[in-house]
């Protein structure tokens, strides 16, 4: 995975080996997100999703690996669809929440655009995140989640190849 970080924007770019059909449907299916989405060690227990503009996908992360200091602790997050152009692109705004759907005030939203590239049978994503600042940018980072989209992506990489076996 390539980053890059353009002022308030965090660029990711990966590819994966996969039909562009299929890895979208990774993202706007429940079935196939509760299987992946998530760092190492986390799950998906909660992932209620309505795939639609204007539609909202909320989700409880679950850290289930005993060895990691976060065993036991739940993160949930919601998403809004702003546009949806299937299969080519998904833009949303994300953002941390609560159990009943509230977003957290004090943690940075963001919009999101993702791009699905297919090219010679692989499908290249292109994640831009633009938050309201630099310094909602170094709030994620210092968070570490370069580290925990990186082990995600690994997650789908792992699911696409299973699904397509």
């Amino acid at each position: 995975m390539t980053t890059k970080i353009e002022g308030r924007e965090l660029v990711l770019e990966r590819t994966f080996d996969a039909p562009r059909k299929l890895v979208f449907q990774a993202f706007s299916e429940a079935e196939h997100l509760k299987h992946w989405w998530g760092p190492k060690g986390w799950s998906l227990p909660v992932c209620n999703i309505d795939f639609r503009p204007g539609g909202v996908w909320h989700y409880c992360m679950k850290c289930t690996d005993e060895s990691q200091e976060y065993y036991g602790q739940e993160s949930w997050g919601k998403a809004v669809y702003k546009e949806i152009i299937a299969p080519e692109r998904i833009v949303y705004v994300d953002s941390f929440s609560d159990a009943e759907g509230n977003t957290v005030a004090d943690m940075p939203e963001t919009l999101i655009t993702m791009t699905f590239i297919e090219q010679e049978g692989k499908t290249t994503i292109i994640s831009r995140a633009e938050y309201a600042s630099a310094e909602a940018v170094k709030t994620v980072l210092d968070m570490g989640m370069i580290q925990g989209i990186t082990e995600t992506y690994d997650n789908l990489e792992r699911h696409l190849n299973d699904i397509q076996k």
